[in-house]
C-alpha cells in the first residue's frame, strides 16, 4: 500500500483548482439509469470512488464514453439504453457504500434490482433501511437475503415519507425513484446539501418536476420518462475547506479557483473566526494563514457544519491558542485519526462524542497511518505544519475522494511524495 512522506513546516503559497464534488458526481452517474438518452456530465473527479462507480454501472450494460473501467478526464458520457443486467455483486459494491444508490432508479425505471449490501452495512442501527423503507412505502416489495437486497415491484407510486433523521443517501435513492413513479412523492425531513440540490438541478434537466431543492421538504411529481441532459458537477466543499485549513495550518496564502462562497455553507464563517483571512470573489477564493484561534464546532446536517469536515478541523485546532470543543453528531465513530495526532504531539481528550482539544506550540513529524478518507487528509494537514517528517500509511483512502492530491499540494510548495511500498 501507497505512503505519504511529507516534510513539513513549509508555508503553502499558490493556485489551486478545486475538482467537482465525488458525493455528488457519484449520484449523478446513478442517475444515467434513470433514462435511455446519453446523459453527458463536465468536472467529474477523477478519483478511486468514481472508477469503482463506472465498473458497476459498466456490469449493468452502461455504455462509458471513456471507457468501462477507466476515467481519464473531467467529462463522462452515459448510456443506458441497452440495461443488460439487473444485479450489483458484492465484489464491485464492497469498497464504496454509495452504490446502494443505483437501487431507486434500477426499481423505478425496471421494476426490480438486485444489490449486495456494501461491506460492513448493517440494517437497522446503518441508515441503509432508510433507503429501503422509503421504496417500500412507494410499493417496492424488498427482501433481504444473503447479503443482498432484492426488490421488486409493478410500478412505484407517490407517497408521503418521513425520514426519522435526515440521510444524505435516503433522500438520494427516494428522489431518484420517484422521478418515474405515479403521482406526487413528497419527501420530509429529506437532506439540503449542495450536493442534493446538484442532483435536483440535473434531474430537472432531464425532465423530472421538483419542487423545493434546497429545503428539507421535496416535492417529486412523477414522469413518464426522462430525457437525456448536459451537466455540470458542482464543485467539491469539502475539497475547498480542506485547501483553506491546509493555507491556514501552515500560514501560507493560496487562491482556490473554481468554487462558490456560497457552496461552502457553515464552512466558511466557521474558518473565518480561527484566524483564517478569506477574501471572497465570484468565483474564487483567496485564503491567508494567520494566528489560529479555538473554535467549538458540533457536527450537523447541512446548514450545520459537516461532519466530513471534522478532521481537517481537529488538525487546525491541535495548533491553536486555546482549547476547543469538537462534538460529532453523525457517525459514532469518527474520531479514529486522535491516536494518529497524538502520536505527533496533539493534545487531545476523547469524552463520548467530544474531544477536547488543547492547542500546542507545535507538532512533530512520525509515522502514522490513516484510517479512512477524511482522517487521511487530517493527517496530512497535521504533516504539514510539523516539525520533521511524516510518513503516512495507507493512504489509498485519500485517492477516494482528493483528486490527484500530492501533484496539487507540490504545486502548492509542500515538499510530500508518494511511495509505493513493495508487497
Amino acid at each position: 500500500m501507497d505512503s505519504f512522506i511529507i516534510n513539513g513546516g513549509k508555508p503553502l503559497n499558490g493556485v489551486v483548482k478545486i475538482s467537482g464534488a465525488k458525493n455528488s458526481a457519484l449520484k449523478l452517474m446513478c442517475a444515467s439509469l434513470l433514462t435511455d438518452e446519453k446523459l453527458v456530465l463536465h468536472n467529474v473527479p477523477n478519483l478511486a470512488d468514481i472508477t469503482s462507480m463506472a465498473r458497476l454501472l459498466a456490469h449493468l450494460g452502461v455504455k462509458l464514453g471513456t471507457g468501462d473501467d477507466d476515467i481519464t478526464g473531467n467529462t463522462l458520457t452515459m448510456h443506458s439504453d441497452e440495461i443488460r443486467e439487473l444485479s450489483a455483486p458484492y465484489e464491485l459494491v464492497r469498497r464504496m457504500r454509495a452504490s446502494i444508490i443505483v437501487l431507486g432508479p434500477l426499481l423505478a425505471k425496471h421494476g426490480k434490482a438486485r444489490i449486495s449490501l456494501p461491506g460492513g452495512c448493517a440494517i437497522g442501527a446503518r441508515p441503509v433501511d432508510m433507503h429501503l423503507k422509503a421504496l417500500e412505502e412507494m410499493g417496492a416489495k424488498i427482501e433481504i437475503a444473503e447479503g443482498y437486497v432484492i426488490a421488486e415491484c409493478e410500478k412505484l407510486r407517490g407517497a408521503d415519507i418521513y425520514f426519522e433523521k435526515v440521510s444524505v443517501g435516503a433522500t438520494e435513492n427516494s428522489l431518484m425513484a420517484a422521478t418515474l413513479a405515479d403521482g406526487v412523492t413528497t419527501l420530509h425531513n429529506a437532506a439540503a446539501e449542495p450536493e442534493i440540490v446538484d442532483l435536483c438541478e440535473c434531474l430537472s434537466k432531464m425532465g423530472a418536476k421538483i419542487e423545493g431543492a434546497g429545503s428539507s421538504v421535496l416535492k417529486i411529481t412523477g414522469v413518464e420518462k426522462l430525457h437525456g441532459a448536459e451537466h455540470n458537477v458542482v464543485a467539491d466543499r469539502i475539497e475547498a475547506g480542506s485547501f483553506i485549513i491546509a493555507a491556514g495550518i501552515t500560514g501560507g496564502e493560496i487562491t482556490l479557483e473554481n468554487i462558490s462562497a456560497k457552496t461552502l455553507g457553515a464552512i466558511l464563517p466557521k474558518l473565518k473566526a480561527t484566524g483564517i483571512e478569506i477574501e471572497e470573489k465570484e468565483n474564487s477564493l483567496i485564503v491567508k494563514g494567520n494566528s489560529i484561534h479555538s473554535k467549538d464546532i458540533i457536527t450537523e446536517p447541512h446548514p450545520g457544519f459537516p461532519t466530513d469536515m471534522q478532521a481537517q478541523f481537529m488538525a487546525l485546532m491541535t495548533l491553536a491558542d486555546g482549547t476547543s470543543t469538537i462534538q460529532e453528531t453523525i457517525f459514532e465513530n469518527r474520531f479514529m485519526h486522535v491516536p494518529e495526532l497524538a502520536r505527533m504531539g496533539a493534545n487531545i481528550k476523547i469524552s463520548g462524542n467530544t474531544a477536547i482539544v488543547k492547542g500546542v506550540t507545535k507538532l512533530t513529524g512520525a509515522e502514522v497511518m490513516a484510517t479512512d478518507l477524511r482522517a487521511s487528509f487530517s493527517l496530512v494537514l497535521a504533516a504539514l505544519a510539523a516539525h520533521g517528517q511524516t510518513k503516512i500509511n495507507r493512504v489509498y483512502h485519500i485517492d477516494r475522494g482528493y483528486e490527484k492530491v500530492e501533484e496539487k499540494l507540490q504545486k502548492l510548495g509542500a515538499d510530500i511524495i508518494r511511495v509505493a511500498e513493495k508487497a
